[in-house]
């Protein structure tokens, strides 16, 4: 009976919580776009690159087609002369002449983060007061730029950053995924900040200043830690500066994932957070509203004792704990229908598609995985990362294991 009572609440907490993240997304203006365009300082976009795939091309290419109208130089850079990126990069620069564009081979090694090491290098020629930091495999509207430097017209924002979105899950593995990133991942930031200020930063598209990450020390401050994009947002909080979040969401276009390479992916996430934000990281499982409903309902299921009265007359079965299966059933079904109806939504406003409504059933599949990545997260401090492995030690630093 206790356990019961336990499992309820804790079913009803995980639907309140599911419910708060939904509104917290809702009213966020998602897609807007910034209605004063007038501020456009000269800006220096740094590129990091490793490999390339299908996508690459389409995905920088996006970058020399802003609409934007100040100086902006583009900086790719690459740790071999021999990386396959940098032939579609000369590729592009051969065919936007115009555009202040360069490949540079950052051969150093400056830290076990080899993106930051790279990042460290092109700093170093960043001609702009105004730098914007992106992944390789991001694709951004044209528009991009006018918004994402937009709130740093404020002195008081040292960093602005936007939602993205995972645009191509060609794969089964891929599209529970998708869940994890257009339904959970930007709802749960933005949970995260109707509670207090953010003081982290989403590493898809970032835009800060030269003074700002004079302030942390620059890129070589961070060449050591594997969540860089968190270190460089919590670094520059801590000088006194804010995060800002652009509404509009930039795409990620990754290579074709198997099961397995969204485990790892899951699981090298997942100690990332629990590194950066154990206390939060741990009380998580709590709005997981698949898990807790179905305990419930299992323990009220196995309470359900079914006897035999044979006391004047023939045996009458008595029935003890049915309520309480009823209730717990109609909860779990509740629960499960919220949360299935309130991911679809979520991944319908960060996507601007219903494509992804015929995968509804992967919604508690993932929730139950998660658990599983949730528990594993404990029990090891080792992460696959860019083809190598590391040891991430609790200051969140990288330790490479050979």
């Amino acid at each position: 009976m206790v356990l019961n009572i336990i499992l309820a609440a804790l079913a009803l907490l995980s639907l309140a919580l599911t419910l708060w993240q939904y509104v917290a997304a809702i009213r966020f203006p998602l897609h807007q776009r910034v209605a004063d365009a007038n501020f456009t300082p000269s800006v220096t976009l740094l590129k990091p690159l490793k490999g390339c795939d299908a996508e690459t091309l389409h995905c920088l290419e996006s970058w020399f087609k802003q609409d934007y109208a100040a100086p902006a130089q583009i900086l790719f850079g690459v740790m071999s002369a021999d990386d396959p990126a940098c032939e579609i990069v000369r590729a592009l620069i051969a065919r936007f002449p115009d555009r202040d564009a360069q490949l540079v081979i950052c051969g150093e090694s400056l830290g076990a983060n080899a993106k930051v090491s790279t990042l460290a290098q092109l700093q170093r020629q960043a001609k702009h007061d105004v730098l914007v930091i992106s992944d390789a495999d991001v694709r951004v509207p044209p528009d991009l730029l006018s918004n994402i430097v937009a709130p740093l017209r404020n002195p008081e924002i040292g960093l602005a950053n936007c939602f993205y979105r995972l645009a191509n899950p060609s794969t089964l593995a891929m599209q529970l995924e998708t869940i994890a990133i257009n339904a959970d991942f930007w709802s749960q930031v933005l949970q995260s900040r109707s509670l207090k200020p953010l003081d982290f930063a989403l590493g898809a598209v970032m835009a800060t200043t030269r003074k700002h990450l004079d302030a942390i020390g620059g890129f070589a401050a961070l060449v050591d830690f594997l969540a860089d994009d968190y270190q460089l947002g919590h670094q520059i909080v801590q000088t006194g500066a804010r995060i800002e979040l652009c509404p509009v969401v930039v795409e990620c276009w990754e290579s074709r994932k198997n099961w397995g390479d969204v485990w790892r992916h899951q699981l090298r996430w997942a100690r990332t957070i629990r590194v950066c934000k154990p206390l939060p990281f741990f009380f998580s499982i709590l709005s997981n509203v698949t898990l807790w409903p179905m305990l419930w309902l299992l323990a009220s299921l196995s309470s359900t004792d079914i006897s035999f009265s044979s006391s004047a007359g023939p045996a009458i079965p008595v029935v003890t704990g049915q309520v309480h299966s009823i209730f717990a059933l109609w909860g779990a079904i509740g629960c499960l229908l919220a949360r299935i109806i309130t991911a679809l939504d979520q991944q319908r406003r960060l996507g601007q598609t219903t494509m992804h409504f015929g995968f509804f059933w992967l919604v508690p599949v993932k929730d139950l995985l998660g658990v599983a990545v949730w528990a594993l997260s404990f029990l090891g401090n080792r992460v696959d990362w860019r083809g190598q492995r590391y040891r991430v030690l609790r200051s969140g630093k990288l330790f490479r294991v050979c």
